[in-house]
């Protein structure tokens, strides 16, 4: 795999040559526009083929993958245009076989999503998956848990191997975490008992293959108990073969201040879990100045700190697959900042002719534009550059792996960049 930066007067066809490989296939992979259009500043992934396979009339994914000797999740892996369906057009090249193998290491892969995502979306990132976690099962008024229509993804993900995890979150009907909720449970055992025999009979009933507990926003004096629970989690739930996830607030140190931060304790819930996701994002965020959501400096301070408090192999780095667009002037209380998709931001500087910088500190690319109503505009989003960062400092560090919040919004890069330079665990196996 190698990570272009496209240059002034640059070409798809004039890059394809550099590397030697097809136009087309370099276009579809990185979802270019059908003319063609660059923008200057912005990356394209080349996957370089060992193997590659025209479509004749009657061939399907599992008849090309049986003739080459390949797992069908492969082919769908090294040609992400396919969507993971089958659908096939004769006439057309794929990818059987890269040339270079991973070189970044072995990760485990989980990525978020909620019940709505499109179902085209949904299965082209699944072959890129370890885990994938329907988001979620809150708490209801009555201390009961609120269903969740996880249906569509625990079929898909069957489909693909990709195990799905069961999560659980204080949040409420309308989307919002409750500490209310979470204190409610958390002080009362048979609230908790009550709870646990529920999570207990989706577990069995659903297929999951483990439960990501993510309680936020919790009063400092309930840390202990916090953690209590999440122990309790464990036992009853390791007896029965499930895994138990939590997850934690990005700190850089264990005093750190604020109702986000302060009931994480690291150390305890480091021992309380068998994994845990640091969620490593939302630096920048709707009501924040413009930034980049997860600069990489940032991130590894939160992961430097960690690393004294849990071992490196239960920990997954939350990596964030979207970016914001904020107008300008940054005014405190007042601009909202509006989220997109990778994609869109590389539609916004096409169609504004900007130019993608890329802050080397950060480690994340971001531009600005002037729309139609004079409102100046700057962007920060994800490129290959700046998650291909973040997956090699999960496997420099040893970690269990990633957490992708969230698989919603359209995100080729970040998945060719992945599968190009890491090898993805699948169902469950554990780093040799």
């Amino acid at each position: 795999m190698r990570i272009h930066v496209v240059k002034k007067g640059e070409s798809l066809f004039s890059i394809a040559q550099q590397y030697g490989v097809s136009a087309r296939l370099l276009q579809k992979q990185n979802e270019v526009p059908a003319d063609g259009t660059l923008v200057t500043g912005q990356t394209l992934v080349i996957l370089l083929p060992e193997k590659t396979h025209i479509v004749r009339s009657g061939d399907t994914v599992y008849s090309i993958a049986r003739k080459y000797g390949v797992s069908s999740r492969e082919i769908f892996q090294n040609n992400i245009f396919l969507q993971g369906q089958g659908t096939l057009t004769p006439g057309e090249e794929l990818i059987v076989t890269l040339k270079d193998a991973p070189k970044g290491g072995a990760l485990g892969v989980n990525g978020y999503a909620y019940p709505f995502i499109g179902n085209d979306l949904l299965r082209q990132v699944l072959p890129y998956m370890t885990y994938v976690t329907p988001f979620t099962y809150g708490i209801g008024a009555n201390g009961r848990l609120m269903p969740l229509r996880d249906e569509g993804i625990l079929a898909a993900a069957g489909q693909y191997g990709v195990q799905p995890w069961m999560h659980l979150a204080s949040l409420t009907e309308e989307g919002r975490f409750s500490s209310a909720r979470a204190e409610a449970l958390l002080q009362s055992g048979p609230q908790q008992e009550e709870l646990l025999e529920q999570v207990k009979e989706i577990l069995k009933e659903k297929g999951y293959g483990g439960l990501d507990v993510d309680f936020e926003y919790i009063r400092p004096e309930l840390g202990a108990a916090y953690a209590a629970f999440v122990v309790m989690l464990r036992r009853e739930l390791n007896s029965l073969g499930y895994s138990v996830l939590a997850a934690l607030a990005p700190k850089t140190f264990a005093g750190q201040r604020g109702l986000l931060y302060e009931a994480h304790d690291y150390a305890a819930l480091g021992q309380a879990a068998n994994g845990v996701l640091l969620m490593t994002y939302e630096w920048g965020y709707t009501a924040g100045p413009p930034m980049a959501v997860a600069p990489l400096n940032k991130v590894r301070q939160v992961l430097d700190y960690a690393l004294t408090e849990i071992a490196a192999e239960k920990l997954f780095l939350g990596v964030p697959v979207y970016g914001y667009d904020w107008p300008l002037p940054f005014r405190e209380g007042l601009t909202r900042a509006e989220s997109i998709s990778p994609q869109e931001a590389l539609a916004l500087a096409r169609r504004y002719g900007a130019e993608i910088r890329f802050d080397e500190t950060a480690q994340a690319p971001w531009f600005r534009y002037t729309a139609p109503d004079g409102v100046e505009h700057e962007v920060w989003f994800e490129d290959a550059r700046s998650s291909y960062a973040k997956f090699r400092l999960a496997a420099e560090k040893g970690l269990q792996g990633v957490g992708l919040w969230n698989l919603m919004r359209p995100a080729p890069q970040t998945y060719l960049a992945l599968h190009g330079g890491f090898d993805i665990e699948v169902m469950g196996e554990r780093k040799k």
